[in-house]
């Protein structure tokens, strides 16, 4: 086990465990992009845990830490036009304020851009 500095994130251990939380992370995002699209609209679970999950991402990635599994742009790319279509189709259905709906949207694509921007960064 090596140890390299004093952070908390400074050592084997520490780096094995922020990149299985890194895993976890974009595996369970992953499976809620491949399965049942009702799962991730706007009033269900995984509607609302993605765009933690992705922000989450976004602040470990920014910080520098990864993991094994390489997030390519492309593929959150392909999560957000997914994610916002399935919004997009069933918002209305919860009766929203106009404003609430525009502000919820651009938090949403805001959070898929940044997570995309910082795994660009990463892969340089």
């Amino acid at each position: 086990m090596g140890t390299w500095g004093s952070g908390n994130f400074e050592s084997d251990t520490a780096r094995d465990y922020v990149s299985s939380f890194i895993d976890r992370l974009v595996a369970e995002v992953a499976e809620a992009m491949d399965g049942d699209p009702v799962e991730i609209e706007a009033d269900e679970y995984w509607g609302v845990a993605v765009p933690c999950q992705l922000e989450l991402l976004t602040v470990l990635t920014r910080a520098g830490h990864t993991s094994d599994t390489l997030l390519r742009p492309e593929l959150v790319e392909k999560w957000k036009k997914h994610f916002i279509a399935v919004w997009e189709r069933t918002i209305d259905d919860l009766e929203p304020s106009q404003d609430y709906k525009e502000e919820r949207r651009a938090v949403l694509v805001r959070t898929f851009d940044q997570l995309a921007e910082a795994a660009a960064a990463h892969a340089e």
